[in-house]
This record gives structure tokens, sequence and C-alpha cells, in this order.
């Protein structure tokens, strides 16, 4: 068993994969749930007054009106969903927690809204149908591995119609920066948010040299030993505007965060619309046609 900590423990290789799929873990679902609905808490989902702006300032850039059809990506129990319906956007949502998406389901019966909710990996979703507009907010786009985040960049524009806007937000340089390193545990004699009963949970913070962090949490008790990643990919404008273009996106605005402020390199995160169009598809179809040359 010293082993098997001291190996989990270690610093992983890049992008190591969490064996349990954390998020929909019948008891720490339940936790990350009340978190998410907690309106001044900022660790699953933004305080309620910073969601209130967004959703007003994105309904004034990317109105209803002309982008009706709306789809958004990893949206937990549907807070920003809700907002979205309430101006009169038609919206779907696609989260792979069961009991996020149960209660987003519940909540829009009980408030009378038409949102359509999914249960789904956004790496492999396949809606059969095309919208307007994707959202994919609170920077989930970085905490997934290069590979990852070609594949949901491929699933996105496979489901926007031409002229569909993306808006997503990431962490920066400046996030990168100021993160600190370290390793610290905790001992939960009476349980806590990973688990019901004791536990002791190690946290390890690390850097990584492509600008990469993680937040590492390896959760020990009388019967386990269980580490859990959450991967954070910072980027730098131009990065993050060139990983648009090689999806097949043109670039249209940079924010500093998903309320509209502008851009300023200092800000931890920053927020990007870009569009699917005709270059777009272009450079899709010759894509499939080099990789399939090549024996892809």
């Amino acid at each position: 068993m010293f082993y098997n900590l001291k190996e989990s423990l270690e610093k992983p290789a890049l992008y190591t994969k969490s064996k349990e799929a954390f998020w929909d873990d019948e008891y720490i679902s339940k936790q990350m749930l009340k978190a998410h609905l907690d309106p001044d808490f900022s660790g699953a989902s933004r305080k309620f007054s910073f969601i209130e702006q967004s959703a007003s300032w994105i309904k004034e850039k990317i109105p209803a009106q002309t982008y009706p059809k709306l789809l958004d990506i990893g949206c937990g129990p549907g807070i920003y969903a809700e907002k979205f319906a309430l101006e009169n956007y038609q919206v779907t949502g696609v989260d792979f927690s069961k009991r996020s998406i149960d209660y987003a389901k519940k909540s829009a019966q009980q408030q009378g809204l038409a949102n359509t909710y999914y249960y789904q990996d956004y790496l492999a979703m396949d809606l059969k149908q095309s919208f307007d507009l994707a959202t994919l907010i609170y920077c989930d786009y970085g905490a997934l591995s290069t590979k990852d985040r070609q594949t949901l960049l491929h699933n996105i524009y496979q489901h926007l119609k031409p002229g569909g806007k993306l808006l997503l937000d990431v962490f920066s340089q400046k996030f990168y920066q100021q993160f600190q390193e370290e390793q610290k545990w905790e001992n939960c004699e009476n349980g806590g948010f990973w688990r019901p009963d004791e536990y002791i949970a190690f946290y390890g913070n690390y850097k990584y040299s492509n600008d990469v962090t993680l937040e590492q949490t390896t959760i020990v008790s009388n019967t386990e030993i269980t580490p859990y990643y959450v991967w954070n990919t910072c980027f730098t404008k131009d990065a993050l505007i060139q990983e648009m273009q090689e999806a097949g996106f043109e670039f249209c605005e940079i924010f500093s965060d998903v309320t509209g402020r502008a851009y300023n390199e200092e800000n931890e995160t920053m927020a990007i619309i870009v569009e699917k169009n005709l270059g777009g598809q272009v450079y899709e179809k010759v894509g499939y046609l080099v990789n399939k040359c090549r024996g892809y």
C-alpha cells in the first residue's frame, strides 16, 4: 500500500486522466451540485452576480433574434441555460453529470422553460441538429488535453450552422504566472466533499513547462487510494486564436472574460468569439482530403 500511495502522490505525466469520473460519482456529484447552486461560491460555477452580468452581455453581443438556437456545452445544472431561455434563446444543454442534468430538467419544467438537456460526453456528442451559437463557459476548454480539445472543436464545428458562433473562455498566462506549486494534506475525520466517511486528502499543485497547471487530489482511506486530476491549459491571445483557426474557425473578438470586459493581458482569464464560415468549411474539406491521402 505504501508504494501505491507513493506513486499516487507523485507528479503525473502531462494530461493523465482520472480513473474515476468524479463529476458523475453518486456522492461527489451531490457535493458539486450544492457548490454550483451556492450563489456566493465561485469554485464550481461563477457567482450569480457575475452570471447575471455575463448573460446580459451575451444577449446584447450575440442576440437571440439573430442566433436563436443555442447549445450550452458543459451546462451543469442549467444556471446559464435558464438565463439564456429567459432571453428567448432556444436552448439545448449538454453535460456529463447525470445529477446535474436531472436537476436542470426538473428546474426547467418547474419554471415552464422549454430547454432540452442531454446527458452526454461532449467529446462524443451527436445531437442530430445544428445551432446558431455554442457556449463553453467557466474555462472547461483548457481542462482538456490537446487531443481532446481538437476533438471538441471538431464536434462543435459539426453542430454549428454556417455563420454560427462559438463563445468560450480560458485561463491566461497571468493565471499560469500566479499559480503556486504546493503540497498539503487534510484529515477529514467526519467525511467531507470527496467522501461521506473518514479519509485523508493529499493536495498537490504543479506547473508544467508548456503553460499547463495541475490541481491533484489523492483520497486515502482504509479501502482505497484514489487520485483525481484537474488540468488547466493556459493560453496567450495568439495561441488561443491560432488553435481556433486551425480547427476551421474565423476569429471575431477577444475579451478579458464573458462579461465583455476589454481584453487585458493582466487578467487571469480571456474569452473569445469565433465563427464557422465558408473559409472554415473549405479548410475542413482540405484537411479531410489530406488525412485521407495519408491514410488517417
